[in-house]
């Protein structure tokens, strides 16, 4: 009655009062736990609660205290609410098993180490058959280091069919555009061809298809992530700090999806003078181990950095292709060996199309 009252009356503050009053009755009748309520620029106290300021507006966080039972009930009607909207992940057909290779920072070597891990589980398991799709849209590189040119055949079906080089089936934006040519693009046509790349290529069937995935922890990485089941994720960072910052944000985002952390690849580890032979450390010595410890994650391999595998890279033929028995190469066979075993069992069988 008392918030009729005020209500009647002509008196802003006397209404919002009012107003509140009427809340805080609603919420004891109705025996309510939690509300969370948004009101533009209206400033709500009471219900042993807070206004937290939120764009402009406010939300009344009202908290009570919970029995065993009602706690988990209520988790679990959270959870309901948090999955709505979400992709519903699919697997893509034929691929059994995903592997993305991410790092938090660009020029780490993230692309080099995803072609030369492709290339490395091929040679490890010459019966496996591995793919390679790149969905680094704004920079696509995978074309130039495999040593690939050209636009994908349509199957019967429409679909893409990757183009293939040294035994990997490869799919790239890179094949799509002039090489040369910028991607301008806002958020909603990225969001399209990732979804075309990923559901609109004709993988045939492999045992492993590893994604280059572009640096960061932005839009591309959430959508791969949230659309298709990943079997790991393979994070690449140097020693120096500064990458290590963005490498820590990019294994925490992993988690947060739920995607396995299969563990970090220490790129340019050490530099070997070719004619003296002394090492050194040009970007700091063993930061990778320290945030592996941190995270309590595992260091796959260290690579060198060496004039070889820049130059393997550059001319279309990757080091684990074209010097199989340097000891830069088989830095990267081991990195594949560890991380299959480190990989959940794969299905018994190629996924097949589950439809839109």
């Amino acid at each position: 009655m008392e918030a009729e009252r005020c209500y009647g009356t002509s008196s802003p503050r006397a209404r919002r009062d009012g107003f509140r009053i009427g809340l805080q009755t609603a919420f004891r009748v109705m025996g309510v736990w939690l509300r969370l309520l948004v009101f533009g620029g209206v400033s709500l106290r009471g219900c042993g609660g807070a206004c937290v300021p939120l764009g402009g507006s406010r939300l009344l966080i009202c908290r009570r205290q919970f029995s065993g039972a009602e706690s988990e009930t209520l988790k679990q009607r959270r959870s309901q609410i948090m999955s709505r909207g979400l992709p519903k992940q699919k697997p893509i057909e034929g691929v059994k098993q995903v592997i993305v290779v991410a790092s938090g920072k660009g020029g780490v070597g993230k692309s080099t180490t995803a072609v030369n891990l492709a290339l490395a589980l091929a040679a490890n398991e010459l019966s496996k058959a591995v793919g390679l799709l790149d969905v680094d849209v704004y920079g696509p590189s995978i074309p130039k280091m495999m040593n690939l040119k050209g636009n994908p055949e349509l199957s019967q079906s429409n679909l893409m069919r990757p183009l293939l080089n040294y035994g990997i089936a490869c799919m790239s934006m890179g094949f799509l555009v002039e090489e040369t040519a910028p991607l301008v693009w806002r958020g909603l046509m990225v969001m399209s061809a990732i979804e075309k790349l990923l559901r609109q290529v004709d993988w045939g069937q492999l045992d492993y298809l590893v994604v280059d995935m572009p640096p960061g922890t932005g839009d591309v990485q959430l959508s791969v992530s949230q659309n298709i089941p990943i079997s790991g994720a393979v994070i690449v960072s140097t020693p120096q700090d500064i990458a290590l910052m963005d490498a820590h944000r990019g294994a925490e985002m992993f988690r947060k999806v739920h995607v396995p952390v299969l563990g970090l690849v220490q790129n340019m580890s050490v530099f070997q003078c070719p004619k003296c032979k002394h090492k050194t450390h040009i970007f700091g010595a063993d930061g990778a181990r320290r945030l592996a410890r941190t995270l309590d994650l595992d260091i796959l391999g260290d690579i060198p950095l060496h004039l070889n595998i820049r130059e393997a890279s550059d001319t279309g033929q990757p080091i684990v292709f074209s010097q199989p028995e340097s000891d830069e190469a088989k830095a990267y066979l081991r990195i594949a060996t560890e991380v299959v075993r480190r990989l959940p069992p794969p299905p018994e069988s190629f996924p097949k199309c589950l439809g839109n």
